[in-house]
């Protein structure tokens, strides 16, 4: 993650971002005009399309999503992309202190300036953030960002990852990954990440948020989503890695049948027949249930499933 280093002004963990894109001069400048007060180094901080920035600027959505976040003083709080900060300065007006995770370098060091003492900035990918570091002995942490859109799934895989060690995630992302989360079978939106999230957790959605409501305007609509990881699927696989290498595995091979996805990931054909799910049916017409007892069905294949190389991948 890089070494940490500490100055006057806060504690930032560094690592070099990657260079900004060309933008519109006349535009920035109309955004700082239309800004609340911030820190000069974030305030003129032109957005990079290569970090996925588009910054949240409207204030009555901000205060909605940390309304509906509920912070207590006594929370470990979070913040992935900050950006700006238009909902750190908020979360703060509840937690005496929280951390941040941002890849931008001024944008992370602006923040550090900013609130003296009231952040810790950890200057990083999140997906190199060990999560469960940050946790309190005994607590979970409370997470919640404007996240980078191009790198959405990847990040809620990390999360899903370190869910132990997470109370809960609220989280603005493009609409289109939300719709996937909430997806029941039989639809095309549904799919691995689909039976994680409605498996690890319960995703409520929010509230949906114009794109006038980002700067510069993105060419996605957005959604707010509530990732509660106390509250998993009532049904739990005996084998939680068995579980994944299944779902991955058999949706590695979509719009074929389970037979072919389990054969690809190594489940002897002889147990077929002592299988009660429809080998015949595709992966995207099994339920969360379905999964979670096609797993504990294949447990004396085990170790063949788990130590064969298939196609499954992330989607």
């Amino acid at each position: 993650m890089g070494e940490e280093t500490s100055e006057s002004h806060g504690r930032i963990l560094h690592k070099k971002a990657p260079e900004a894109n060309t933008v519109d001069i006349r535009s920035v400048i109309a955004y700082i005009l239309q800004s609340s007060p911030v820190h000069w180094k974030t305030a003129v901080h032109r957005p990079k399309k290569s970090l996925g920035q588009n910054f949240l600027q409207d204030a009555n959505v901000a205060q909605k999503i940390v309304r509906l976040f509920d912070p207590k003083p006594a929370d470990t709080v979070v913040e992935i992309g900050p950006g700006k900060g238009a909902l750190t300065a908020l979360l703060l007006s509840h937690v005496p202190h929280m951390t941040v995770v941002e890849l931008d370098d001024a944008l992370a060091a602006g923040l550090a300036e900013q609130y003296p003492g009231q952040l810790t900035v950890l200057h990083s990918d999140i997906l190199d953030v060990d999560l469960s570091a940050l946790a309190p002995a005994g607590g979970a942490l409370r997470l919640i960002g404007n996240i980078p859109y191009n790198i959405t799934t990847p990040i809620l895989f990390h999360v899903i990852g370190h869910r132990r060690a997470v109370r809960d995630f609220s989280v603005m992302m493009q609409t289109e990954v939300a719709q996937r989360i909430a997806a029941k079978p039989r639809t095309k939106e549904y799919g691995i990440l689909s039976v994680f999230l409605q498996y690890y957790c319960t995703a409520r959605i929010q509230f949906q948020v114009s794109k006038n409501s980002f700067f510069p305007v993105p060419s996605v609509s957005s959604t707010v989503v509530h990732l509660d990881f106390t509250a998993p699927f009532p049904q739990t696989a005996a084998n939680d890695a068995l579980f994944r290498r299944v779902v991955r595995g058999t949706f590695g091979v979509r719009r074929k049948t389970l037979r072919n996805g389990l054969r690809t990931i190594g489940v002897p054909p002889a147990m077929f027949d002592r299988l009660s799910v429809d080998l015949e049916l595709r992966p995207e017409e099994l339920t969360t249930a379905d999964f979670v007892r096609l797993a504990g069905e294949l447990e004396p294949a085990a170790s063949a499933v788990l130590n064969t190389v298939a196609e499954g991948g992330d989607e």
